[in-house]
């Protein structure tokens, strides 16, 4: 269970852990809610299943709140959690595939730029489901990344961490960090260009309300007002 120290955390967390401590429901229900996403994400990211990934997230929970009281406020409470998710779901990884370890790669540097996934409209399906079909190829491809590149490109570019946090929650240097991101950003261009072929023939989709409004307008102009 890692240990913080006490000094620079945010008054904000540590009151929140104060309520907390004291069982104040609503403190808990915030930390929890505040950090499902990113547990979640970064638990998913090593282990690549949904449901182990929920299983871990879970687990995580359990576990800080139990030692709710090592929490100094060093680290922001959503790194001091973000440490336990990954303890938690590498020691399943390495249950499953002993000897399996973080990997050190060459140096090099590149900044990241957060990943934001277009919002699916409930008045456009057909629009939703092909920005969900993108979206699917686009995890997929995060998932086949290796595993060390596959954590920092979450990290930065999903999560939106910046390079120190990142460095700090990996244990990496952050040239390090910056070496992986770029070389994960080069493999998911590859492969997405790969599984991209399908899926962007459903592309720029102009079909149910949007073509029947269309339709509509032009047969109005010509004058068949009535016509549907």
């Amino acid at each position: 269970m890692p240990r913080v120290q006490a000094a620079s955390g945010s008054i904000g967390d540590i009151e929140l852990v104060r309520r907390a401590l004291a069982r104040d429901e609503t403190a808990i229900r915030a930390i929890i809610t505040t950090n499902n996403r990113r547990l979640y994400r970064l638990a998913r990211g090593i282990l690549r299943r949904d449901h182990e990934a929920e299983d871990v997230v879970q687990e995580t929970y359990v576990r800080a709140f139990t030692h709710l009281a090592d929490f100094r406020g060093e680290s922001s409470l959503s790194t001091w959690l973000s440490r336990i998710v990954m303890n938690e779901a590498l020691g399943r990884l390495r249950r499953e595939r002993p000897g399996i370890e973080l990997s050190s790669l060459p140096e090099g540097t590149l900044e990241a730029q957060v990943i934001r996934f277009p919002t699916a409209s409930t008045e456009d399906p057909e629009r939703s489901m092909a920005q969900r079909q993108i979206q699917h190829v686009v995890e997929a491809a995060i998932d086949e990344l290796p595993e060390p590149f596959r954590l920092v490109f979450i990290a930065r570019m999903v999560e939106g961490m910046s390079v120190e946090d990142t460095a700090e929650l990996l244990a990496l240097k952050a040239e390090t960090v910056k070496t992986r991101l770029h070389r994960a950003r080069a493999m998911l261009r590859a492969n997405v260009e790969k599984k991209i072929g399908p899926v962007v023939m459903d592309a720029f989709p102009f079909a149910g309300r949007r073509c029947a409004g269309l339709t509509h307008a032009v047969m109005t102009r010509l004058g068949y007002g009535q016509t549907v």
